[in-house]
């Protein structure tokens, strides 16, 4: 199982489009949501994961992932089961020094809400901040994914 080590920002503006190198289609859902750990079956473009996270240290950075790629009709048959909400999104990437952020741009109840998130070796580890990265969200759980598909932004009080 790997450990995953990641910080994740608001995005304050629309600038991050002109500086992606790629996108992907992404639509997931949750089969399960238990507080220790969640199952998450995605399809990016026309590839399958099931996806196995650990809950988060305190800090919301790191957390262990265990991630595989499964056949694309499995992982819409598995869809169907998801006990969740879909997430449906456009993942923007982007590339800055040795760094890689992925901007994630919702749709459907989470519409408006964007999202980047940088990969990390370690938790200190510096790295070039874009003028379009807005406040940081790590650790704030009602950002994860997970808990995007329980409660939507749409329903979120401003």
């Amino acid at each position: 199982m790997a450990l995953e080590i990641e910080r994740k920002f608001l995005v304050n503006s629309s600038q991050y489009k002109n500086e992606a190198y790629k996108k992907v289609e992404i639509s997931q859902g949750f089969l399960s949501s238990e507080k220790n750990a969640f199952v998450r079956i995605r399809i990016q473009d026309e590839r399958g994961f099931i996806t196995i996270k650990g809950v988060s240290n305190k800090e919301g950075t790191t957390r262990y992932e265990w991630e595989k790629e499964i056949e694309l009709e499995d992982a819409k048959n598995l869809l169907l089961l998801s006990k969740t909400a879909l997430i449906v999104k456009t993942r923007h990437f982007i590339k800055i020094k040795n760094h890689t952020f992925e901007v994630d741009e919702f749709y459907g109840d989470n519409s408006k809400l964007v999202i980047a998130e940088i990969e990390l070796s370690e938790p200190s580890e510096r790295f070039e901040k874009p003028n379009w990265l807005g406040r940081e969200v790590t650790g704030d759980l009602k950002y994860y994914n997970v808990n995007l598909a329980l409660k939507p932004y749409k329903y979120w009080t401003k």
